[in-house]
């Protein structure tokens, strides 16, 4: 028996290679990095606005079918191709963190999949004190 449960759902985009959307293990969620690709057509919105808000759901909806909340993320990173893009992805991520906000790191990259302008990854907690947030 595994104590490793992988997570997919097909609210979120498809791993597209040799990893899961996410995984989870002693009550904590692994989202792989999600780029803002639209699950129902495959499509990237134009733009730092919607592709944050974009990559953003789709975090939030592996982490739902790891029965977690954005409420329950500890730690982000965010990849981003330009780091003038921080104070507009920054303002719409807040949004999705009203409360506590998680620890994050940003990164600037030289170069994202499908040449998207920013990718999410996310840790967060399945249960807290045996109850799902």
């Amino acid at each position: 028996m595994s104590i490793k449960k992988t997570i997919s759902t097909q609210s979120a985009p498809p791993a597209v290679g040799p990893y899961a959307q996410g995984t989870q293990a002693l009550g904590l969620a692994f989202c792989s990095g999600q780029l803002p690709i639209d699950p129902a057509t495959g499509e990237v919105p134009a733009g730092i606005e919607a592709q944050t808000h974009q990559s953003l759901a789709n975090v939030a909806a592996v982490l739902a079918a790891a029965g977690a909340s954005m409420g329950s993320v500890l730690k982000t990173t965010v990849f981003l191709k330009d780091m003038k893009d921080f104070p507009v992805m920054n303002g719409i991520y807040a949004s999705y963190f009203p409360g506590e906000p998680p620890a994050r790191s940003t990164i600037e990259v030289a170069r994202l999949p499908r040449d998207v302008l920013v990718e999410v990854e996310a840790i967060a907690l399945t249960c807290a004190d045996g109850v799902a947030s």
